[in-house]
């Protein structure tokens, strides 16, 4: 094992940045994601970690040693990209077995067989090791390359998206599989990746990157209480988190919220703007309620859709100019007809207006449990 780290890497393409000065640690045993859309610079900097792109500026560190001029076959890193880059002419087996084969690694056939056995087992594709690649579908070549990645001594494992082939039910077992891997357990770990449910279920740490730049690095808890700014909690989410409008106004009893059009006002707390600020409110869907709760503030709106999610209702409601999201278990809840919406003031999360950064807000939310939006449903079967 050995830890990872990017000092201040810069990644050029002529006039297009692809990373502008990206620095991260990756702790030794580390599962470590990123996230972020499609170009954000994900790829490219694990890439540069491989060796197979060279930073403009900055350098790699694995295990505190300077690899950024090293050749790729130096670093002791294995990869798994997102296409499967199977060899035709080769069987399961062989495919997973070739790097143990290699000049560099020398594994003896039977601590090879062993290794093999244990890994394909456990990704589910122990039957299928003398077909050849074209007689697989394509989540069962997905699985043979990345178990041909698991299979090789390494000290960093760098994975670019190597679910995104796979159908839903099929990505939410291997994600349960990842994270019970040993092998993943115990190797540093750099993961890419654009769903958020992934990152919430597999990473020890998430960073955030935008249009090649780092946004935030934190725990699952971190980034869903404290997003840095709205494009982080715009990140995380589904149905995506409520952003209202409004502005910090003075009330009788301190600072607090007001929607542009009036319909929604929240008390605020300690919050480090003066009155007249603008401001967005972010509410997250699973955290608020449909009827009057003690200790929430209620506003009343109209349903504009209703939309059955199994045993949940995804509820669309317009309150004012509004239309604010939520999930709910399932109720008698008709398209048009007005209901009580209960909003948790200490759920709320600011943001500047101009800005999007978040703005600290006395009273928040519980730093220590992560909302079921994220993680019972997710993470919470892995």
């Amino acid at each position: 094992m050995a830890s990872l780290a990017l000092r201040g890497v810069r990644k050029e393409y002529g006039k297009l940045v692809a990373l502008a000065g990206l620095d991260l640690e990756v702790g030794d045993g580390e599962f470590f994601v990123l996230l972020g859309p499609s170009g954000a610079g994900k790829t490219t900097t694990l890439k540069c970690v491989a060796g197979l792109e060279a930073p403009t500026r900055g350098r790699v560190e694995i295990g505190g040693r300077d690899v950024t001029d090293a050749e790729p076959n130096t670093r002791h890193v294995a990869m798994a990209f997102e296409n499967y880059a199977l060899y035709p002419q080769q069987t399961v087996y062989d495919n997973i077995a070739f790097p143990l084969r290699s000049p560099r690694y020398r594994v003896a056939p039977e601590t090879a067989q062993v290794r093999i056995e244990r890994v394909t087992e456990t990704l589910g594709i122990g039957h299928l090791l003398r077909r050849m690649p074209r007689e697989l579908s394509g989540g069962q070549r997905q699985r043979v390359a990345l178990a041909r990645v698991l299979v090789r001594p390494a000290d960093v494992l760098l994975l670019d998206e190597p679910l995104s082939h796979l159908d839903a039910k099929l990505r939410a077992a291997m994600r349960a599989e990842l994270k019970s891997l040993g092998d993943l357990q115990s190797t540093t770990s750099l993961y890419v990746t654009h769903d958020y449910q992934e990152a919430l279920a597999l990473g020890d740490r998430i960073a955030v990157l935008r249009a090649g730049e780092l946004v935030q690095v934190g725990t699952r808890e971190e980034i869903w209480h404290r997003p840095a700014d709205a494009f982080v909690a715009r990140s995380f989410g589904q149905p995506g988190i409520n952003m209202v409008p409004g502005e910090v106004v003075d009330t009788p009893v301190g600072r607090g919220f007001r929607s542009r059009d009036g319909a929604i006002a929240l008390p605020l707390g300690a919050v480090p703007v003066p009155p007249g600020t603008a401001v967005e409110a972010g509410l997250r869907p699973r955290d608020l309620v449909l009827g009057e709760r003690p200790g929430m503030l209620a506003v009343t709106g109209r349903v504009y859709v209703v939309e059955p999610l199994g045993r949940q209702l995804e509820v669309t409601i317009d309150v004012g100019a509004q239309r604010i999201a939520l999930v709910t278990p399932r109720e008698r809840v008709e398209p048009d007809s007005l209901v009580t919406l209960s909003v948790p003031p200490a759920r709320l999360i600011l943001f500047d207006g101009t800005t999007g950064v978040r703005i600290p807000v006395g009273g928040g939310a519980p730093e220590a449990v992560v909302a079921a939006d994220a993680v019972t449903e997710v993470a919470g079967r892995v």
